[in-house]
């Protein structure tokens, strides 16, 4: 039930995303997106979020989690297979994939990813980046995490209003919410969300 209710929220994440990619005009992906990456390698990340599980999916699956939630996942990104460089470096590589019609390109990439998810146990678990592993049900609530928030990028980007479903946004900021918690900031974190206190200059919890 718990897995049911992730890919759900996931897919609807994933749907968004995909909408906004049409109302980016030809003229624009050349545009600054986000940091050192254009709109065009902004998309190609956050597309990454829905190909990532598909990929792994097909290897074999490890017995055991390193990582039993997504909370954990997060507040253990390090190395290099993780690294702002690396991360960079797939994102541009991920837009250049997306091809002339993006919109068909990263929707034949979610049924596919659909397709395997609904053949998996309830019980699986994937390998992913920095060898780590996380139960599936798990990993799916990092990528809708990362869905919303480049899908808000692209959105600001672009300067297209984006349609992401409330669920899906309400889980991105719990989960934010607990990462943030859990790192030792969650006191910081809530003095700002009552409107005590502003947050610290470039303060994030990823």
């Amino acid at each position: 039930m718990v897995r049911m209710k992730n890919v759900a929220v996931f897919e609807g994440a994933a749907r968004a995303f995909i909408g906004m990619l049409g109302g980016i005009t030809p003229l624009q992906w050349d545009e600054p997106g986000l940091g050192v990456w254009t709109i065009r390698s902004l998309a190609g990340h956050t597309a990454r979020a829905i190909s990532t599980v598909g990929e792994y999916l097909s290897e074999e699956p490890p017995e055991t989690a390193s990582c039993p939630n997504a909370e954990s996942y997060y507040l253990g990104l390090h190395g290099a297979a993780v690294s702002g460089d690396a991360v960079a470096a797939r994102g541009v590589a991920a837009g250049e994939q997306l091809g002339p019609d993006s919109q068909r390109t990263v929707t034949k990439s979610l049924d596919r990813t659909l397709a395997a998810i609904a053949t998996q146990p309830g019980s699986r678990i994937v390998s992913v980046v920095g060898g780590r592993t996380i139960p599936l049900a798990e990993y799916l609530r990092t990528r809708t995490f990362e869905l919303v928030v480049h899908t808000m990028d692209l959105s600001r980007a672009a300067g297209i209003a984006h349609a992401l479903p409330a669920e899906a946004v309400a889980e991105a900021a719990a989960l934010a919410a607990r990462v943030a918690a859990l790192g030792g900031n969650g006191e910081v974190l809530l003095l700002a969300l009552t409107g005590r206190l502003a947050l610290p200059e470039g303060f994030s919890v990823v």
